[in-house]
């Protein structure tokens, strides 16, 4: 699973930062692997809050990180690792967080100080070796038609590869394009051992309607470089797979459309506002505010969750919109990042100098300059065929009622969209964690069963 610093980035952007910074004494060497979980009590103003770090070792010696705080609904937060010696780094400053510990002798704990914007206080996280398990699995022959395809985005001659699973039987089938969210994933858009496309498209597929999915551009059999490029060129590739989907037997060519997760639900949209549209768009978390707008609001969503008190949050949410207007107004990328660090610094007196430069090469990436740019309301007044909006109340990320609302005013002169919030659903169209499936004593995390329907019965009710 090869996820880049900036791919963790993009896919978060309300990201909690972290700096772990583990500094261990001669005596005290840090493991061979910090693979697992490391759970800790977090005393907050009236409570205490657990946290939950999932470390799973990547090729290369890096490590795929995200956090977890279940009681607050805050799931898989990307967490950015580094590691020096016996010092592992976890950072990204997005959230202003971080947490400073030393490893005990014997790997198995640490303890320190986590600090966020008007608190600080005393943790200790314990490791638990029920870790990942990264070991593949039997899969049954599904009772569908599967297929490795590869087809070419003949506009920048690209190619891209996927899975096009057709259903049973003589057809013809209502199909979909299913798109991932911001940054680079393969097919399934994995994520440790959660698969939310290739969940998706085995529900769809077993229910009557056909699925392509695909690499993006330069993962899995895809090649192209994902970093370099913006939603709107993205069009293309969806596009391309529409094409093969108007060209393969069995598929119902006036009823194909385009399913996207977060930035992919724009790149849907805007697919549907050129010539050639799909039939139909479904948008799971689709961004509605303008870039950025959409990375303060995140900022300040996930503070709150967290407890940190609304006077901090509104500080800290200033402090990052002047970020944000040096990024935008500084072309010069080296200037602009030493104004950035040097604001960093500024603003908080603990933050060392290399989390600050790490932080202000992610501020300064093409990708993120390009999302505070982004606007999701231009051409949308060209959409003319059916859309599905689909929220989670549970979403950190893309609030349901501001993105909705924002997304609802850019389509009004479209008669057929209808909206819809999902109650206790999160950006990755999860369901609350307690109802989750138990699968060998532990809760295997699944797409939301609510969602999965919502989405099939009406592109079939549109398909008729």
């Amino acid at each position: 699973m090869m996820i880049s610093t900036f791919a963790r980035l993009t896919r978060h952007w309300l990201c909690l930062v972290l700096l772990w910074s583990i500094a261990g004494s001669a005596q005290a060497a840090a493991p061979t692997s910090l693979d697992g979980l490391w759970k800790g009590p977090l005393k907050m103003p009236g409570g205490e809050l657990e946290v939950v770090f999932r470390l799973v070792s990547l090729t290369g010696g890096e490590y795929f990180a995200t956090l977890d705080v279940p009681q607050q609904r805050v799931s898989r937060m990307a967490v950015q690792v580094q590691v020096h010696g016996d010092t592992v780094i976890l950072a990204a400053e997005e959230a202003g967080s971080r947490f400073i510990g030393r490893l005990a002798a014997g790997g198995k704990q640490v303890t320190g100080t986590w600090y966020q914007p008007g608190h600080e206080s005393s943790l200790t996280l314990s490791f638990s070796p029920a870790a990942i398990n990264t070991a593949p699995k039997a899969r049954l022959t599904p009772p569908y038609r599967e297929e490795e395809v590869s087809y070419t985005n003949e506009q920048v001659n690209l190619k891209l590869g996927g899975t096009l699973t057709v259903p049973a039987g003589e057809g013809p089938f209502p199909a979909v394009v299913l798109v991932s969210d911001a940054g680079a994933h393969d097919r399934d858009a994995t994520t440790g051992e959660y698969r939310p496309m290739g969940i998706l498209a085995d529900y769809l597929t077993r229910r009557g309607i056909a699925v392509l999915r695909f690499d993006d551009r330069g993962m899995g059999a895809s090649a192209g470089d994902f970093s370099t490029t913006i939603a709107s060129e993205l069009v293309g590739d969806v596009q391309a797979g529409l094409k093969l989907l108007r060209n393969t037997p069995k598929i119902d060519t006036t009823h194909i459309g385009v399913i996207g997760h977060g930035e992919g639900g724009n790149v849907a949209l805007l697919t549907a506002s050129q010539p050639l549209p799909p039939a139909f768009v479904v948008t799971l978390a689709a961004y509605g505010l303008p870039g950025n707008q959409l990375v303060l609001e995140q900022q300040r969503t996930v503070l709150r969750a967290i407890g940190v008190k609304e006077v901090d949050v509104l500080a800290f949410s200033q402090q990052q919109q002047a970020l944000q207007q040096v990024v935008l107004r500084t072309p010069d990328v080296k200037l602009a990042q030493t104004q950035l660090v040097k604001m960093m610094r500024a603003n908080d007196a603990n933050l060392d100098t290399l989390t600050a430069k790490n932080r202000a090469i992610d501020l300064t990436s093409f990708r993120y300059r390009s999302l505070l740019r982004f606007n999701p309301g231009i051409l949308l007044n060209k959409v003319k065929c059916p859309v599905l909006l689909l929220n989670g109340t549970a979403d950190l990320e893309v609030q349901a009622d501001t993105n909705l609302d924002a997304l609802s005013l850019a389509l009004e002169k479209n008669m057929r969209v209808t909206r819809k919030k999902l109650f206790g659903v999160n950006h990755q169209f999860q369901a609350d964690p307690a109802n989750w499936a138990l699968v060998n004593g532990q809760r295997q995390e699944t797409f939301s069963p609510v969602a999965l329907e919502a989405v099939r019965s009406w592109i079939v009710s549109h398909a008729k």
